[in-house]
């Protein structure tokens, strides 16, 4: 570095003093914006009853599109044909891969939720980055870490989070906030993602961990039970307004994240809405295209490219539970109905893909993507 940057970048700095939160009153929330937290709470439960009983195959698709978005919040963007292909190991896009990882991490904290607790915490982000940057993973970071400034040092960050040594007690006293029933749910997420979001625990890798965080304390404390509301979608639609809502938070005004769940959930709802509408609308178009037996594996293998929409015959296989010849039996008349292409030139190891599912997939993320107009 220059002798400058070197000047720049020497001698103290200021890091962020978290305050505890596990145990003091509840924060005052205004009447008004109360309300709309009430209102929210009621659609994302209505959409969790109405939905996640007929969702079945959808669910998958919602997870991943919500990892998807989580994602690229944090820059890191694929297509839907690349998220699938990296499902089964098919491509070399490091994007898509850590889409993928990031899909596992929500099933993670999913599967977790009836914990929360540091060590799950912890194994969430341990699938998330075992894979790429395992010498960061199973416990707090070691290490000062910053946002924004420059790469040399955190004198001129946007937020220095708190020094090494007070991350785990922070930790631990935000997970007996987790465990408190004295607020409304999404306030309580919403907080909750703020705080960790503020403590920064880990040396990378912090966002998208936080907003599994989200999900699992939603499905904890029972506003999900079924499905995943995409709400990193609702937050991707105006991630500078998201960011500023973070630094609100550090400065002592919950409002503008608890607002900002708000204003995602009802985005969210409204986007998987639309993309669940439209995989019933390319489901009732193949069905009226193919013709077979009740019986036919065809229409099974249907239900997999719903949910998996590149497939190989490896995976067909395994998920049909019939032999590989079958599973191509299968997939060779999907393909003359036209409700399948074959993608890889018809030589060893042969995909096929359901262009219309990546094509509604692709369409959610670029309505996630899209800004809102100011209410």
């Amino acid at each position: 570095m220059s002798r400058r940057a070197r000047q720049r970048h020497s001698g103290p700095y200021e890091a962020a003093v978290v305050p505890s939160i596990g145990n003091v009153a509840a924060p005052a929330i205004p009447s008004e914006l109360s309300a709309e937290v009430a209102d929210a709470s009621q659609a994302i439960a209505r959409f969790d009853a109405e939905k996640g009983a007929a969702l079945g195959t959808y669910s998958s698709l919602l997870l991943r599109s919500e990892s998807a978005a989580s994602s690229q919040i944090e820059n890191l963007t694929a297509s839907a044909r690349n998220i699938a292909l990296a499902e089964i190991g098919r491509t070399d896009k490091q994007n898509a891969s850590l889409i993928v990882a990031n899909t596992r991490a929500m099933n993670a904290a999913l599967a977790l939720a009836d914990e929360l607790t540091s060590e799950a915490i912890v194994a969430t982000h341990a699938v998330l980055l075992t894979e790429t940057q395992p010498d960061i993973v199973g416990a707090w970071r070691q290490v000062q870490v910053w946002v924004g400034g420059q790469a040399y040092g955190p004198h001129q960050a946007m937020f220095v989070p708190p020094h090494h040594e007070f991350v785990g007690p922070a930790m631990e006293d935000l997970i007996v906030f987790l465990h408190r029933n004295d607020m409304p749910v999404l306030t309580h997420a919403a907080i909750s993602h703020a705080h960790f979001e503020t403590i920064h625990p880990f040396p990378d890798g912090n966002g998208r961990t936080g907003r599994t965080l989200v999900h699992a304390l939603l499905r904890a404390k029972g506003l999900t039970q079924k499905v995943t509301v995409p709400i990193s979608g609702g937050l991707l639609a105006n991630v500078d307004r998201y960011f500023d809502a973070l630094t609100a938070y550090r400065e002592g005004d919950v409002s503008p994240i608890v607002q900002m769940f708000v204003d995602a959930a009802f985005h969210a709802i409204n986007n998987a809405t639309i993309l669940i509408d439209e995989l019933e609308e390319v489901r009732r178009g193949w069905e009226e295209t193919v013709t077979a037996r009740s019986d036919s594996a065809v229409w099974s293998t249907m239900e997999v490219l719903l949910a998996r929409p590149i497939v190989d015959s490896a995976l067909l296989s395994e998920k049909l539970g019939v032999a590989t010849k079958n599973a191509l039996r299968a997939i060779d008349r999907l393909e003359s109905a036209g409700v399948v292409r074959e993608m890889s030139g018809k030589g060893r190891n042969r995909l096929w893909e359901a262009s219309a599912v990546l094509a509604a997939l692709d369409g959610f993320a670029a309505r996630a993507g899209r800004r809102q107009q100011p209410a």
